[in-house]
């Protein structure tokens, strides 16, 4: 009996200390089978990998930490490592080392893992859920690699971690509600991926120090709920296509030392109190549209190193203490391309570079300016002498030249000369007959076309195929409207407008057609009502195969709705941002779509009696039939062009759609639409809205871009070289109507005809083409677009 339990006790102690000698020989293999050391080399004896760069054992000779920096090894692939084997290991760090592959699942098994860093490599594909698992994760770096997707929400569950870098990759979609979860994070980096949607609530996130979001897709309002994050030092939340107010909230980040929420879209003044954030070194938040006057608080930012306002709608004077604000030795201001009026204070302390360029200031140049060390006062209006000092550029002469602040100049027709007013005294009375005459046909073609309304003529049966447009009142087919549509309901709603929703509705006869009925309460409203009887109105006279058709309309007191001709693929916005659908809309319908769109523009400006300035031409606004075809929609904000008026209007169009001298001269033309044609031409070549490019255009670094880069990575590159040469015609057209000089820019009946004028086979290939060829002479002249 003894004998029996002293043999399994001795087989039961022999396997336990057998097996950590069997775990320790599967890691060396592991090592030796991977390849990434030198197994050749006399000091990497197996026997010392505990000794080996880079690894870490701990007091059993297991391994416990692998960490490779900057090391000259090429590994061909992740998988090359078996991860599943090392159960003990805390800290995996392979960064910089030109990594390829994807991340195995497999290294969500590594229970034990604290510290994951796989930065600045070129691994690809998604980030796995599994990584998930891993939750006594405290530090996770992705960074600078080419990961793909969406941020798996998976990673909410790592409640440890206190550093999260996902910045420089391909990431899409939102950010994932999850990582609210995350609140021990003290640092958090998704910049520079294409990254869309609003940004979430993650005010609990209270212990979060460096926030950057920055060079996304992200929209909407900046959260008030940002302003609980007290701890917060450093935010970046630039070039995204964020919109609204600063909040006021932030004022409450009394630890803030750097704030760049620069190339945005943000409106409204700064908040009166952000002289609170005494600690702050940097505040960037040039080229939005930001109005008000310089807020007076910030001279109380004694630690200020740059402030860059500039590109903006700042207006006032400058308080006469300016200066006081700011670290003098290393200080830059920028306060340029503003409505700033009044004169220049004279500074009591030097400082290192002042921009205050294309502004309004008046006055005499103070003669203090040249102790600073670079002085731009240039496109003001200053009078008296200019300082003799090398440090001071400005290019005013005589003492005064006009701003060039508005440097967009609107189209206008050319000036008559003397020879054409003589003419005029001739010719007039002729054409005050004319007038007469033609006035009189009208009356007659009126009073008959009345008699005819009179007998019902122009009315179409109550279930007929089209409802009469110019005097339909709602008595003829109302009934089927509201059967069709069960009295609006909510069923049947297929989107939403700025003034009403859209409706899809199959009428008696069979038909379908789309309806956008305007609200109750918002027919009240003397705008939302305006814009639905302009839209009528427009569309009512005319008719062009790439414009959405208008079946009928009803301007009841009570009930207002149009009849459209339905659309069945939507807008080109949701087309793009669903993958099933992006990748149907293959290269050939994108061309030909970018086609349609021109062809429809040329008409409104060209074509029609009086032109017609769409003034909200976006991805959202342009609507596919079933073969893909392009149709303008959603005319609410169009307006008649009068060339003998000014013009003048309040901004009307969708964020990052709108040209951007429309902010300055408040001057509506046809060169309007003509850069809305443009973003949507890029955004239909790219897949995504192109906010990343289009901060790029003023950048030398847009050399650096092919085009083939930038193209929709969801569809393949075609092998017909004629739609290779008609994508680079679609990006030289879009590059064209983007130069922010809208006299530059080619009219929309130029664009048009580049697109039907045969070419002759030429050479270039597409991934020899950059961005910064595409808006050259050359190539333009190649499509045949020219400026007018």
């Amino acid at each position: 009996m003894w004998m029996a339990f002293l043999l399994i006790w001795s087989f039961i102690i022999g396997i336990q200390s057998a097996t950590p000698t069997s775990q320790l020989q599967i890691e060396a293999n592991v090592i030796l089978k991977s390849g990434w050391w030198n197994k050749y080399d006399a000091q990497f004896n197996i026997s010392r990998r505990c000794h080996w760069y880079g690894i870490s054992c701990n007091k059993d000779g297991s391994i416990y930490e692998i960490n490779i920096k900057l090391y000259s090894i090429f590994l061909v692939n992740f998988s090359a490592l078996n991860l599943s084997v090392f159960h003990n290991l805390e800290i995996l760090v392979l960064s910089s080392i030109v990594l390829e592959g994807v991340i195995p699942k497999e290294i969500g098994l590594l229970s034990k893992l604290t510290h994951l860093d796989l930065s600045s490599n070129h691994l690809k594909g998604g980030i796995p859920p599994s990584l998930g698992n891993l939750t006594k994760l405290t530090h996770l770096d992705l960074s600078s690699n080419h990961f793909q997707g969406k941020i798996p929400l998976s990673l909410g569950k790592l409640t440890k971690l206190s550093h999260l870098n996902l910045s420089l990759n391909h990431l899409v979609g939102k950010i994932p509600l999850s990582l609210r979860s995350l609140r021990q994070l003290k640092y958090l980096d998704i910049s520079d991926n294409k990254i869309q949607g609003f940004i979430p609530s993650i005010g609990n996130l209270t212990h979060l120090q460096e926030l950057d979001l920055s060079n996304n897709n992200i929209q909407g309002f900046i959260p008030h709920e940002l302003g609980f994050l007290n701890n917060l030092t450093r935010l970046d939340l630039s070039y995204n296509i964020l919109n609204g107010n600063l909040p006021l909230s932030i004022t409450n980040l009394t630890q803030l030392e750097h704030i760049n929420i620069s190339n945005n879209f943000l409106s409204g003044s700064l908040p009166s109190n952000l002289g609170q954030l005494t600690k702050l070194k940097v505040l960037e938040l040039s080229t939005n549209f930001i109005d008000g006057t310089f807020p007076i608080s910030l001279t109380n930012l004694t630690h200020l190193e740059k402030l860059d306002i500039s590109y903006n709608l700042l207006f006032g004077f400058l308080p006469s203490n300016f200066y006081q604000m700011a670290n003098y030795k290393t200080f830059v201001i920028d306060l340029s391309h503003n409505f700033i009026s009044g004169e220049v204070p004279s500074p009591n302390r030097n400082f290192q570079q002042l921009y205050l360029n294309n502004n309004n200031l008046t006055g005499i140049i103070p003669q203090s300016l040249c102790n600073a060390g670079y002085v731009d006062i240039s496109y003001n209006c200053f009078n008296g002498p200019i300082p003799y000092c090398t440090n001071i550029y400005t290019r005013n002469k005589d003492g005064c030249i006009s701003t060039s602040f508005r440097k967009f100049q609107p189209w206008s027709p050319p000036k008559r000369n003397n020879k054409v007013k003589h003419n005029l005294v001739i010719v007039l009375p002729l054409f005050i007959i004319l007038i007469l005459a033609l006035s009189l046909l009208v009356c007659l073609k009126l009073r008959h076309s009345s008699i005819k309304n009179n007998h019902g003529i122009t009315m179409k049966t109550k279930n007929g195929d089209l409802f009469c447009i110019l005097n339909y009142d709602g008595k003829i087919a109302y009934d089927d409207i509201i059967k069709a549509t069960e009295d609006f309901d909510i069923r049947y709603c297929i989107g939403t407008g700025a003034y009403g929703s859209v409706y899809k509705a199959q009428l008696p006869c069979g038909k379908v057609v789309a309806l956008k009925k305007l609200h109750g309460y918002e027919a009240e409203i003397p705008s939302f009502d305006e814009s639905f009887r302009n839209e009528v109105k427009i569309l009512s006279e005319i008719k062009h195969r790439h414009i959405v058709k208008l079946y009928g309309f009803c301007l009841h007191k009570r009930i207002m709705f149009l009849i459209y001709q339905y659309m069945e693929r939507g807008s080109l916005f949701s087309i793009l941002y669903n993958d099933v659908e992006a990748m149907e809309f293959n290269w050939r319908k994108r061309v030909n779509f970018v086609k349609g769109v021109a062809f429809g523009l040329s008409y409104l400006h060209h074509d029609c009696l009086v032109p017609i300035v769409h003034r909200d031409i976006s991805s959202g606004n342009i609507l596919l039939n079933s073969d893909w075809e392009a149709s303008v929609a959603d005319f609410g904000t169009a307006r008649l062009l009068q060339y003998e008026s000014s013009n003048r209007t309040i901004v009307a169009g969708t964020i990052g759609y709108i040209a951007p001298e429309l902010a300055y001269t408040m001057v509506v033309n046809e060169k309007c639409d003509v850069y809305s044609f443009g973003v949507v031409a890029l955004e239909t070549l790219v897949g995504r809205y192109p906010g990343d490019i289009l901060a790029l255009l003023q950048s030398t670094s847009i050399q650096d871009i092919k085009l083939c880069e930038v193209l929709d990575q969801r569809l393949s590159l075609p092998n017909n070289n004629i739609i290779l040469r008609d994508i680079i015609r679609v990006a030289a057209n879009a590059f064209a109507c983007l130069n922010l000089n809208p006299c530059l820019r080619p009219t929309m009946k130029i664009i048009s005809q580049s697109f039907v004028i045969e070419l002759p086979p030429f050479s270039i290939p597409l991934s020899g083409i950059s961005l910064q060829q595409l808006m050259s002479h050359e190539l333009k002249a190649l499509f045949h677009i020219v400026n007018l």
